[in-house]
């Protein structure tokens, strides 16, 4: 790990916080695609703190990264997470690593597969926003990013071939359109077991897509479910005084995946993109403890133009329920309902 010099810090530091969109994306594809409904983004702003290290910017002309608008700032990614989550020091190790390596890499074998994983208000909507932003040029407003809501787009689990059709014919056309084009999948423990199934190919190395390098495509699975896996190897190390910061990887994952597998609501039951090892990276995000949850309300206060007064801080803060009962260690709702807290306390 390098360390950052004193003017990189002062960049880190420097650059402004993210703004809050509402965005409805359009559709961009090749031939016939039978989606229908417009992606709705709804990005959670939070501030943190914490050190930076240096990735470098990459150089626009390095592997044609500024193909529909992809241009990549992992240093900016780098800085954001540092400062703007809280508490996942696996998300930002991960991550960063993770779109690195893949990036830099000029003919991948296939395309970066990530999943998210943990309790509701843990930051994985909002990571999943960053690595947007400082991936595209026009960040969450590109029209090749592409975001899937099973409530939304899935609804009804009598029209699941007609949904598999429909996602396939979708991100074939996006994928000939733009071989940089990123999936996001949203609340898979809400989506159809065996829908997900339809896009298996996209992610493996020897499918072909014509007229495009698909394996340069991103696919990011977001999910709630294992989070509770994770929150009681997270409630152990708090309980044997370990600091959180010595949670590694493999200490979550194995009890974090067997979880995933056990629950038949999954989009995830019995897929094959599990059988088939297609997740490259699995991100758990921790649960929070009240000095994260204190943050949040301090950041979002800031986000707001008005001051860290701490008597709301404090109010905010001791509103929200924590658990276990008695012990009250974490947010049962991390920083979930902060906003909504702020303005009735103000």
């Amino acid at each position: 790990m390098t360390v950052m010099s004193p003017a990189a810090l002062r960049s880190c530091y420097g650059r402004g916080v993210g703004e809050l969109h509402v965005f409805c994306g359009t559709r961009h594809a090749v031939g016939q695609v039978g989606m229908a409904g417009s992606f709705v983004l709804l990005l959670l702003v939070g501030l943190g703190s914490g050190g930076c290290w240096e990735v470098p910017a990459l150089p626009c002309t390095l592997y044609n990264s500024c193909e529909c608008g992809f241009r990549p700032d992992l240093n900016a990614l780098d800085c954001d997470l540092a400062r703007n989550v809280y508490g996942q020091h696996m998300v930002r190790e991960q991550l960063v690593k993770a779109v690195k390596t893949f990036v830099e890499t000029e003919r991948p074998s296939k395309p970066l597969v990530l999943s998210f994983h943990g309790w509701s208000g843990t930051g994985k909507t909002f990571v999943s926003s960053l690595l947007v932003k400082h991936l595209y040029r026009d960040g969450n407003r590109s029209p090749y990013v592409h975001r899937f809501s099973p409530i939304l787009h899935f609804p009804h689990a009598q029209n699941v071939n007609q949904y598999k059709d429909d996602l396939k014919l979708w991100i074939q056309g996006n994928l000939s359109a733009c071989s940089r084009s990123m999936f996001l999948f949203e609340e898979m423990d809400k989506m159809h077991p065996g829908l997900i199934d339809v896009i298996t190919p996209f992610l493996g190395p020897s499918w072909v897509v014509f007229g495009s390098n698909y394996k340069k495509a991103i696919f990011v699975f977001v999910s709630n479910s294992g989070g509770e896996a994770i929150n009681n190897v997270a409630l152990n190390f708090w309980r044997e005084r370990k600091d959180r910061e010595e949670i590694q990887l493999n200490d979550v994952v194995p009890a974090l995946t067997k979880a995933v597998l056990a629950d038949q609501e999954h989009g995830f039951w019995q897929s094959d993109i599990i059988k088939q090892n297609l997740i490259d990276v699995i991100v758990p995000f921790l649960p929070l403890r009240p000095n994260h949850v204190r943050h949040c309300v301090r950041s979002e206060l800031e986000q707001m133009g008005l001051a860290s007064e701490e008597d709301v801080v404090h109010s905010v803060a001791s509103s929200l329920i924590y658990f276990p009962e008695g012990e009250n260690v974490f947010s049962s709702t991390g920083c979930k309902t902060v906003t909504f807290r702020i303005n009735y306390y103000l």
